[in-house]
């Protein structure tokens, strides 16, 4: 077969190989157009194609580009060579370069702390457990929250009055916190159903049983939803932004789809009720949609998300919905 293309109007059709060479008439728009040889004409296209893409990669390498335009690409995980729960690639510039691009073009300075995104350590298992748990295992971390707290080590849990399926639920995850060193110590006295913890004094350890479990538990859920999905993106954590007038402020995970949907998730495990209006302002402020701000915060109802999204200007979630309401979003 050969190709019939119009110059004027760009008439694409298929013809019979016996018009390659001549001059044929338009059948819309009566212009005279050559007609081609197909592989000819597709390895000219690649050719040209070929050269421009040269030429831009040239321009790309001569200056700095000051902003993101519909045609930069930025490259994201490769999720086929990554295992999220052990890596640090999340970590390196090229896979978040695209959300310091797209606050750059809002006039927004985003600083990221590749510490924060880098799973090597076992801040993500034990954050996911306690997630995927929290309603066996909230007693277990409002009592360690206690106790530091108080600024005291040692933690004592009476499991008398659980099921056998919750005690093991509860010895399974004070094990975990052992043998992660999450606790310096762990005892469990069966006969007595009580069990005792000497936590750790570490500020990271203390922060994390302060809140920041939280904020590991929403980006890891993020990041294999987006490995199941194959979703193209880049991942932040304890994000600081500043802006033109140096007020700054941290974002605790942020996506950014397609390098240019982003989405931002504030995390909360504890009262969150007297930050309400400053989210609500910031969201203003980052030019970011109420649908796409989420204040994530842990045990809180389905009809109680409902209710305070209609009444502020951002949106609800609970640790069991923000999936699905970000699976909405993007579908």
């Amino acid at each position: 077969m050969a190709l019939f293309r119009c110059n004027k109007c760009g008439h694409l059709r298929e013809v019979v190989k016996d018009y390659i060479g001549k001059s044929v008439v338009c059948p819309k728009c009566k212009e005279n157009a050559s007609v081609y040889d197909t592989v000819g004409f597709v390895r000219n296209v690649i050719e040209r194609y070929r050269q421009k893409s040269k030429e831009l990669h040239d321009l790309k390498k001569q200056f700095v580009v000051e902003e993101i335009t519909e045609f930069e690409v930025f490259e994201e995980p490769s999720w086929e060579n990554i295992d999220i729960y052990n890596t640090t690639a999340l970590a390196q510039g090229d896979q978040y370069e695209a959300i310091v691009q797209w606050f750059k073009k809002n006039q927004i300075l985003a600083d990221v702390n590749p510490k924060s995104i880098d799973t090597t350590g076992f801040f993500d298992e034990v954050a996911l457990h306690l997630g995927n748990h929290y309603d066996s295992l909230k007693e277990v971390i409002d009592q360690i929250k206690w106790v530091q707290r108080k600024g005291y080590t040692n933690v004592k849990l009476s499991v008398s009055s659980k099921n056998q399926k919750q005690v093991k639920e509860i010895t399974r995850f004070c094990q975990q916190l052992y043998e992660y060193s999450f606790v310096a110590k762990y005892f469990y006295l069966k006969q007595d159903k009580i069990i005792r913890l000497t936590l750790q004094t570490a500020p990271a350890i203390v922060n994390f049983f302060n809140g920041e479990w939280m904020e590991w538990f929403v980006f890891m859920k993020l990041l294999e939803y987006s490995r199941d999905n194959q979703l193209q993106a880049s991942f932040s954590r304890n994000l600081v932004v500043k802006f033109p007038n140096e007020d700054s402020h941290e974002l605790d995970v942020l996506l950014l789809v397609n390098n240019q949907i982003p989405i931002c998730l504030e995390c909360k495990s504890g009262e969150f009720r007297q930050d309400i209006d400053k989210y609500c302002k910031l969201r203003k402020r980052l030019k970011i949609d109420k649908e796409q701000f989420l204040f994530c915060v842990v045990g809180l109802s389905t009809e109680q998300a409902q209710g305070l999204t209609s009444m502020y200007d951002v949106t609800f979630v609970n640790e069991k919905n923000f999936i699905e309401h970000i699976s909405y979003l993007l579908e």
